[in-house]
């Protein structure tokens, strides 16, 4: 991997501490030595992460970058974690993601007392992991729209309904559920609805819960899912309710998953680049190699820059994050410059491939599919310029939003 490509440490407005690099360059070797050899191995087979490279990554804390030290994580904040998802994500996208199965999902652990910090403790390390069904067959962008039900039964919610798009609901502990609350008398909007953790064996759906998963054209590692809950049961006390508090931990927990998505998009980007770069110089047409036409010269420059621009920016962003300042609108600025400029990226360097891009011989078609994806979840493109515009100009009239 090119230290000219990958991130400068002295240039970067002081951001880069020592011990950041450290933490980076851990998370570089890691991909190098483990991520990047079994995704080249794995991913054009479709199967699963293996179980021993997220023991690993377990003992090297990347579960729980985020979680405070109390708790058994390593208290770090948005820029470490960033740091450490746009090294695996240059290997491999679904790695960089599973980690976000820690670090993001720490605040809904289902339990109370000692018995939630075990657990938490547990997922710091990996051994303890969740999942989130929020959309459904008819519901994506507006969860407000959510149909599936959480009717109270004594000390218990019961859950019927369909959830859509749950990647790792087999191998996760438990999954978190966006109910609307099964009652006349409750408010409607987000304000009617409930988070209900749902534990179960890993490797198993819940009782009571079939599914099916969604035959998708990249992000393998782990399977996406169809659910539906007929009936499902979970006691009262593990469930999170729309209280003021869930909904802005859930804010900030999704302004994260919008900045951890740029640091994936630029470590696929990374990882194209880096390959192209290298085919480029490989790659001997009329009698020299294709790096010397400047065609492809200025292509790659190019490519470079909208890496590093994409870079720069999320480091900014995430530092405004860790201090407290990152406001909705910086987040959804990072997610739409950086999977945008993912996908133009990863295409320009099939295109430099040429026909051997269009092959699954080279992992450049796995960055370029993955590519693709960061433009749709964790809000699309079309979203964020929403949340962007409105900020800027104010909420249309129903009239002008036509």
């Amino acid at each position: 991997m090119s230290d000219a490509l990958a991130g400068h440490d002295a240039q970067v407005g002081g951001h880069m501490t020592p011990e950041r690099i450290m933490i980076r360059d851990m998370a570089r070797e890691f991909t190098r030595d483990v991520v990047l050899p079994t995704a080249n191995r794995i991913d054009p087979e479709k199967g699963d992460i293996p179980q021993k490279v997220i023991d690993q990554m377990g003992e090297l804390g990347f579960f729980g970058i985020l979680i405070p030290e109390e708790l058994g994580g390593l208290g770090l904040g948005a820029f470490e974690y960033c740091l450490v998802a746009e090294e695996l994500s240059r290997g491999w996208m679904s790695v960089a993601s599973i980690i976000a199965r820690g670090n993001s999902f720490y605040r809904s652990v289902p339990g109370q007392g000692q018995e939630r910090r075990e657990k938490i403790a547990r997922m710091a390390k990996g051994q303890y992991l969740g999942a989130v069904a929020l959309s459904e067959p008819n519901v994506g962008s507006d969860l407000s729209g959510v149909s599936c039900r959480a009717r109270r039964d004594g000390d218990e919610w019961v859950i019927t309904g369909s959830k859509y798009w749950c990647t790792f609901a087999d191998g996760a502990d438990y999954i978190s559920v966006l109910c609307r609350i099964d009652d006349p008398e409750a408010p409607q909007g987000r304000g009617g609805t409930i988070y209900v953790s749902v534990e179960k064996p890993k490797g198993e759906l819940p009782k009571g819960c079939s599914g099916a998963p969604i035959p998708k054209i990249g992000y393998f590692g782990w399977k996406t899912w169809e659910l539906h809950f007929d009936q499902v049961r979970a006691p009262v006390q593990l469930a999170e309710t729309g209280s003021g508090a869930v909904v802005e931990s859930a804010a900030f927990a999704l302004g994260l998953a919008r900045a951890h998505t740029a640091a994936r998009s630029i470590g696929l980007a990374r990882g194209a680049l880096e390959d192209a770069l290298a085919y480029a110089k490989e790659r001997v047409q009329f009698k020299q190699p294709i790096s010397d036409f400047q065609a492809i010269r200025f292509k790659l420059a190019g490519m470079a820059t909208e890496v590093e621009a994409a870079r720069q920016l999320m480091y900014h962003v995430c530092h405004e994050v860790d201090a407290g300042r990152g406001g909705s609108v910086e987040t959804s600025m990072v997610k739409l410059f950086a999977s945008e400029m993912s996908e133009r990226v990863t295409s320009e360097a099939l295109q430099i491939f040429g026909g051997a891009g269009y092959t699954t011989l080279y992992p450049i078609e796995r960055y370029w599919r993955d590519a693709r994806l960061t433009k749709i979840f964790e809000g699309t493109s079309e979203i964020q310029l929403r949340i962007i515009a409105d900020a800027l100009l104010g909420k249309p009239s129903v009239r002008g939003s036509n």
